[in-house]
């Protein structure tokens, strides 16, 4: 069984999504099924068809949702105690070697991860080069286009 990380945050859109899914798309889904049905011929029926497929990817999407949240992980940033070290769940703000540049990101579960949002996977190259290190480390991030280097300037658990 392998465990799921996820943050207080990340865990309860998982809950929304299993709710919504569960609670709208699915009866949704057994309405055109049914609707399709009644047009007769189901060899046909390219309605039929593609609520059937529709009906696999909701059930799919919940069973997985459901073995997540069963395996989860839930961690709190706020309640972490890494010692300013860099953590699953911590936000980082870094310094790009090269360009100078600051950016910030939250170490997330592969779930949450946006980075949009500034959320990065625990798994991505970036947080496995950053885990374990403090303010003033530097670390080497193997990206597609070559080596960067980004110094960590400050460790947070909000």
């Amino acid at each position: 069984m392998i465990k799921v990380p996820l943050t207080v945050r990340g865990a309860e859109l998982l809950k929304e999504e299993l709710q919504r899914l569960k609670s709208i798309e699915r009866p949704a889904v057994i309405e055109a099924i049914a609707e399709a049905r009644s047009h007769g011929d189901l060899s046909e029926n390219a309605e039929y068809d593609a609520a059937k497929e529709r009906q696999a990817f909701v059930e799919g999407r919940i069973a997985d949702l459901e073995g997540k949240l069963s395996n989860a992980v839930i961690i709190n940033p706020m309640e972490l105690d890494a010692d300013g070290r860099v953590v699953f769940g911590a936000t980082v703000e870094l310094m790009d070697l090269e360009t100078e540049e600051s950016v910030t990101y939250q170490i997330v579960g592969d779930d949450e991860a946006d980075i949009k949002v500034s959320k990065v996977s625990v798994n991505s190259p970036i947080s496995r080069a950053l885990i374990g290190k403090e303010a003033g480390d530097v670390a080497e991030v193997v990206a597609p286009g070559g080596i960067r280097e980004y110094e960590v300037l400050d460790v947070k658990y909000i």
